[in-house]
């Protein structure tokens, strides 16, 4: 089994930056898929954006594309999520999760079986 752990949360303004990193050890990280999913709030949780296994494809939500980027180091066995122009909707516990497969990337959250322990993001004036 993989063990996720998330970093880089924290309290930005509104324009600001953060970048979220999430260290896999435990399991072979380049076989998965990742993503990262987020919980504002009393909403449940939503897909925000993920990657194929190689990092060649990636997909987001339409809410963040082009102002999140999604990577992965499977030599570091780590998951990035560099967020800019980020606004108060962003706020919200960010997790990430290691896909079934190689492949899917997307909105069904039941299709990830390995979750971290989520690191928080506040954006607010």
């Amino acid at each position: 089994e993989v063990q996720l752990v998330e970093s880089g949360g924290g309290s930005v303004q509104p324009g600001g930056s953060l970048r979220l990193s999430c260290a896999a050890s435990g399991s072979t990280f380049s076989n998965y898929a990742m993503s990262w999913v987020r919980q504002a709030p009393g909403k449940g949780p939503g897909w925000v954006s993920g990657v194929e296994s190689g990092g060649g494809s990636t997909k987001y939500a339409g809410s963040v594309k082009g102002r999140f980027t999604i990577s992965r180091d499977n030599a570091k066995n780590t998951l990035s999520l560099q967020m800019n122009s980020l606004k108060p909707e962003d706020t919200a516990v960010y997790y990430c999760a290691k896909g079934a497969d190689s492949e899917y990337v997307g909105p069904l959250l039941t299709e990830y079986d390995n979750w971290g322990q989520g690191t928080q993001v506040t954006i607010s004036s």
